[in-house]
């Protein structure tokens, strides 16, 4: 599909010419009034990632520092930090007219033998038993914002299934755990690189949300202000987007107004891919 194309050519970047540590790359809009978070770590991987040679990255760790502006070209400039004989580490500054939106440090590993475990999969609905969120929002869209109407019901890149969905615009008070099916609506390219490009862009949407659900609130509520504060990824073994993963999500604490989640990702037969854990700021808009 054009929508996933587009979004993988999103996340290449353009290389400088005249410094080849320093990228550049465009911003989509979603309907929000700044970048997506996972737009700016996705690029900012692979922007590390293109310094790298025969390491794939194992972790990444970001910070949000400044919301971005969606019509604004963003810059990506990479620090080598460390190339020894196992890892290589680099850092990330993403800025946008010479201020700072996010500051991130990835990790890589060469390839190798050791000792393996993990925890089991947990047990839901397959994905095919499952509506796309997509017939969710098409079956609510009378609730949906005028605004913003036609980029939420538009095709998107990224399929998700909910094992919890409920009416977004009606939420109602859960327990702070959810289960999504996430896949790309069409076959990738089978460089890995980009399938874990593609995951840290999957990965913020519908995670912070997690630690809404016990209050009974949804992202897409105009008396909350959220914004992501930092990011982490953890990538485990291989996988790919293009195929169904299970993201399991849970909030043990919200506090101070930030909400802490943390995530499980595995592939239909159990394999644990990635671990991922995020916190975000949730206020309350003042009424006038």
């Amino acid at each position: 599909m054009k929508s996933v194309s587009k979004l993988v050519n999103l996340i290449k970047l353009e290389r400088n010419t005249n410094n080849s540590l320093l990228f550049t790359g465009q911003s989509e809009d979603l309907g929000f009034s700044k970048v997506f978070g996972g737009q700016v770590i996705s690029q900012a991987l692979s922007a590390a990632c293109q310094t790298v040679q025969d390491r794939p990255p194992h972790s990444l760790h970001a910070y949000f520092v400044r919301p971005g502006d969606i019509n604004l070209s963003i810059e990506y400039q990479v620090e080598i930090i460390r190339d020894g004989r196992s890892f290589s580490v680099r850092q990330i500054n993403a800025s946008q007219n010479g201020k700072t939106i996010l500051t991130m440090t990835a990790s890589f590993q060469k390839t190798e033998i050791g000792l393996e475990h993990q925890v089991s999969m947990p047990n839901v609905p397959p994905p095919e038993s499952l509506k796309p969120i997509s017939e969710l929002y098409q079956y609510h869209q009378a609730e949906i914002p005028e605004h913003i109407r036609e980029l939420l019901l538009a095709p998107k890149p990224i399929e998700f299934r909910i094992v919890e969905a409920q009416n977004p615009f009606r939420p109602q008070h859960t327990i702070a755990k959810r289960h999504m099916w996430i896949r790309s609506t069409s076959k990738l390219p089978d460089d890995p690189l980009i399938h874990q490009c593609m995951l840290a862009y999957t990965s913020d949407y519908g995670f912070l949300e997690t630690a809404l659900m016990p209050h009974g609130l949804s992202i897409l509520q105009p008396d909350l202000n959220i914004a992501s504060l930092d990011h982490a990824i953890w990538f485990h073994r291989p996988f790919r987007l293009d195929q169904w993963l299970l993201y399991v999500a849970d909030s043990p604490s919200a506090q101070n107004a930030r909400g802490f989640v943390r995530g499980e990702i595995f592939t239909q037969q159990g394999e644990l891919v990635a671990s991922i854990a995020q916190e975000g700021m949730f206020r309350r808009n003042e009424k006038t």
